[in-house]
């Protein structure tokens, strides 16, 4: 695009049919914000300058413009008079003008940027004062007619509730994205009426008042029709996003990905998938996660911001924040938390929970174990109902486990501590204290029990008082009434 163009993003509207305290327009669909498509599409379009109009939920748009689309001016439409009231706020707005305005919507998730693109392309191609992008759907109700005289030419678009029987016989709709010369545009929101059924300033009327000055207006039909589809309620955003997952999952299909129900899998727009990897029934892949080659993935897993390296096999599995290296085996049944690191050729294996710790390489954490805050070295097998004891009821601590160390089943790690490379552990071993290079830490016989140890060395915590309370209690059982 040689010629300077300006994006109007309108995303001043109510929303009311969402029945949310969230705004519409931040209603999720693929993993990002409707808002967030539509600013993805105008970007994506090569446009030289982005105006948001925010009107209901300010602060929550505005919030998400400054996160989505940082450079974006911001233009506040304080009473909703139509989208030609919006489109003049969107220009008073701006400190400069455009050659060219491309006006489009927040709640359009579908839309693409290569047809932005070709929309454009075609008005100045056909050096029109008016470019309407239109569909044809099967049911065009509610949505505004494109009236063409009889040579084809655009004359108008006339909106449902004020078009005729005959007018609404009509398939072609307005899509209500339109490209517009900017001198005219300026001066034609500034003209327009409020004599109409909703008593709004349409900007559909400017179709018209460019006929009327003998301006050239034309119309790009689009076939895909869902492109054009808008949101206003949460039946249309489970529409519009089954959809979108479908031609999501269509693409990563054609790039070599096995897929083995499409109808179960869900990916996000962000993700990231390599060759030869394949994702089976109930998988849901979503925010940023990336995906290597020849991975295998599910059933029924879920990873969000996940990094998964080459040849890994990630079953049945949820997990968030993590990376999961080369040739490691997660699952089933495991939960990665976020800051889990699970090195190449690792094993996390049934009913393991990995927190904010790294697993090095090769190393092994089989099954029905809580690993939080700590650091595995690289070959260290760890027995059935390991336990890193992390927390002290004020502060976490954190366990580090050398390479190649062999424990027991059913340890617990008394954080601080650690256990220096290639030690062992018996079973049931209680390690409160640091294990030496190459030795072996057992349990000790019998039990010490310290009372009255949380009142002294945890007065005030929630520990403290409960303890408390229930010693009152006990001692008031006790007593007996004077005689």
């Amino acid at each position: 695009m040689s010629e300077q163009v300006i994006a109007i993003v309108l995303a001043a509207g109510a929303g009311t049919r969402m029945k949310s305290r969230r705004a519409k327009v931040l209603h999720e669909i693929a993993g990002r914000p409707m808002l967030g498509h539509a600013l993805d599409a105008v970007r994506g379009a090569g446009v030289d300058r982005v105006v948001t109009v925010v009107g209901h939920d300010r602060e929550q748009v505005e919030a998400a413009v400054a996160e989505l689309e940082p450079s974006a001016t911001i233009a506040v439409q304080t009473q909703q008079l139509g989208t030609g009231d919006a489109v003049r706020v969107a220009l008073d707005a701006l400190d400069v003008s455009a050659e060219t305005y491309l006006v489009t919507y927040a709640d359009v998730p579908l839309l693409t940027a290569e047809t932005l693109r070709s929309l454009v392309d075609e008005h100045r191609a056909a050096s029109r004062a008016v470019t309407i992008l239109t569909s044809e759907p099967q049911d065009p109700t509610g949505y505004g007619r494109i009236l063409r005289d009889e040579a084809g030419s655009v004359i108008a678009i006339r909106e449902h509730k004020d078009a005729t029987e005959a007018e609404r016989a009509t398939r072609e709709v307005n899509s209500g994205i339109l490209v517009v010369d900017g001198p005219f545009l300026d001066r034609a929101v500034r003209a327009l009426s409020t004599e109409n059924a909703q008593g709004e300033l349409y900007l559909t009327d400017i179709v018209g008042q460019a006929v009327a000055e003998g301006l050239p207006v034309g119309a790009h039909v689009l076939e895909d029709v869902w492109q054009t589809e808008g949101v206003n309620d949460r039946r249309q955003l489970v529409r519009l996003g089954r959809e979108l997952n479908a031609r999501i999952v269509d693409r990563w299909l054609a790039e070599g990905v096995t897929i083995v129900d499409p109808e179960t899998t869900w990916i996000d727009t962000a993700v990231t998938i390599g060759r030869d990897t394949t994702l089976l029934p109930g998988t849901q892949l979503l925010g940023a996660t990336t995906v290597g080659e020849g991975v295998t993935i599910g059933p029924d897993t879920t990873l969000r911001n996940i990094e998964v390296g080459d040849d890994a096999t990630v079953e049945r599995t949820h997990g968030s924040d993590s990376t999961i290296g080369a040739g490691a085996t997660i699952g089933p049944f495991a939960y990665l938390r976020p800051g889990a690191v699970i090195d190449d050729g690792a094993k996390v294996g049934t009913f393991v929970e990995i927190k904010n710790s790294h697993i090095g390489p090769g190393a092994k954490v089989p099954h029905l174990s809580y690993i939080g805050d700590a650091e595995v070295g690289e070959g260290t097998n760890l027995g059935a109902g390991a336990i890193t004891a992390n927390y002290d009821g004020i502060r976490k601590h954190r366990t580090t486990i050398g390479a190649q160390v062999k424990t027991g089943c059913h340890n617990v790690f008394v954080a601080p501590v650690e256990l220096g490379d290639g030690a062992h552990t018996g079973a049931g071993a209680v390690v409160r204290e640091d294990v030496p290079p190459g030795a072996l830490a057992v349990p000790a016989a019998g039990q010490r029990t310290i009372e009255g140890w949380v009142a002294s060395r945890r007065p005030g915590t929630p520990s403290a008082v409960a303890a408390d309370q229930n010693t009152q209690e006990t001692s008031g059982g006790d007593e007996q009434e004077p005689q």
